[in-house]
């Protein structure tokens, strides 16, 4: 039988799709190496007139008049903003850990403070590591996770001061690329720098010289969450079973938030997706988690899937749902459905070919006494918490106070609504015409969007 015109027209676009996306990539590259060399052409002339205009603490201004300073006016106007624009410089990845609970997400254009982001900008700049602002330092950042989700493998990508210079300065990489031993003892120790101005809950655990072209956010070749939930009465069986249902090419669109306006394609690869024990208890209870990987993943989609696992797992929901999700032909709007908390959601790591993260042995020993003695804090908390619960029970004769524990009245559950019974939000497509005519509008009255 052959195929029907609609599918051809569909396969067609989808083609057409990946070919452009290719075509994205490679121009990302072609645009990277291009600014790297323009950047160091402008670096190199900029020393030359400073160098030239220098003579015995004179410096030539824009007016060609010669203005006299100090030295302590020299540094103050040089090293003000923390950024060393004319140093010898490397292209590096840093590997990050952080709890998000205080953050207001990951990256810096978030509206509020603190971010992740602006933390890390601030400790670069007290450590006078900045080389140039985000362009010219050609930053780039693997994911943006939102407020309250925490990470132990994000990686970011840019420029950062060196100790070595170039042996062949038009060859940037017969450097940048350098591990050997010898280089590594000269160079910077990142890890150990950083981790010393930044705050508590953010820490860099690994540093790797990259290529120029290469970028943390487009050369990630997979990512991997987790999810903690206690299993209470869930049906572990059922959940692994609607799990794997995600695995494989699918549309993500009713799992996610949708930005009509910036993405187009929400298909997504799914490597994996499992349930396992953390081997942690509370009396009767016990710590499970959700582990999932994918090349990539859409905005809140891990919380919006975890929240349809619950419903699962709760007998709310069959396993057959996610089929019904997944089929955007079937179910082109989403259901309306609030997603997973953010607290317990944490992405685990980020793979990368031929990215081997250095850390020294003094700063991973920093980082382990760092890390245990907060673990310490907070099983203490923990304990304490713990020992108060045990306080609240009754005390009634010939009752033990462990065997009271996790026989707690459960909270009355609401009545649950069929997912595929819900009101829904508008499809892609509804938002898409809705946009276009936002930008007629703005196009008429001559306003921006």
């Amino acid at each position: 039988m052959s195929a029907s015109p609609d599918t051809d027209s569909v396969d067609a676009l989808r083609s057409q799709i990946d070919s452009l996306q290719t075509r994205v990539n490679e121009l990302e590259v072609q645009n990277a190496r291009l600014s790297s060399q323009l950047s160091r052409c402008c670096c190199q002339k900029m020393e030359d007139e400073v160098s030239s205009a220098v003579d015995g603490g004179s410096v030539v201004d824009g007016t060609g008049k010669s203005m006299n300073l100090d030295k302590k006016t020299r540094k103050k106007k040089d090293f003000k903003t923390g950024i060393l624009e004319h140093h010898p410089r490397r292209y590096v990845a840093l590997r990050l850990m952080y709890f998000g609970q205080r953050f207001y997400g990951f990256a810096s254009e978030a509206q509020f403070d603190p971010t992740v982001e602006s933390e890390i900008f601030k400790a670069l700049e007290k450590t006078k590591l900045l080389v140039g602002d985000k362009k010219k330092s050609q930053y780039s950042r693997c994911g943006r996770t939102d407020k309250g989700v925490s990470s132990f493998g994000q990686v970011i990508s840019l420029f950062l001061r060196s100790n070595l210079r170039p042996k062949n300065t038009d060859d940037a990489n017969s450097w940048e690329l350098s591990v050997e031993r010898d280089v590594l003892d000269a160079e910077i120790d990142y890890v150990r720098v950083l981790n010393r101005i930044l705050p508590k809950d953010i820490r860099v655990t690994g540093w790797c010289p990259v290529p120029i072209d290469f970028r943390a956010r487009f050369s990630c070749m997979s990512r991997e969450y987790k999810y903690f939930f206690w299993r209470d009465n869930l049906d572990i069986r059922a959940m692994e079973s609607a799990g794997q249902k995600f695995v494989g090419d699918h549309d993500f669109r009713n799992f996610c938030k949708m930005d009509a306006f910036n993405v187009h394609n929400y298909r997504r690869h799914i490597t994996s997706f499992e349930l396992a024990s953390c081997d942690k208890r509370l009396e009767s209870n016990e710590l499970w988690c959700f582990k999932i990987k994918g090349s990539a993943f859409l905005w809140h989609q891990v919380r919006c899937m975890v929240a349809v696992m619950f419903m699962v797992g709760q007998g709310l929901e069959s396993p057959n749902v996610i089929d019904a999700l997944l089929d955007t032909d079937g179910t082109p709007r989403k259901p309306q459905y609030t997603m997973a908390p953010e607290m317990p959601l944490i992405l685990q790591s980020c793979e990368f070919q031929g990215v081997r993260f250095i850390c020294s042995s003094d700063a991973r020993q920093a980082l382990h006494v760092h890390l245990e003695e907060a673990y310490q804090t907070y099983e203490l908390q923990a304990a304490m918490t713990h020992e108060a619960l045990l306080s609240c029970l009754p005390q009634e004769h010939g009752c033990s106070d462990q065997s009271l524990l996790g026989t707690h009245r459960k909270k009355k559950a609401a009545s649950h609504i069929s997912l595929m019974s819900r009101p829904t939000e508008p499809s892609y497509e509804e938002r898409r015409a809705k946009l276009n005519l936002k930008v007629e509008a703005c196009e008429l009255s001559g306003q921006s969007i």
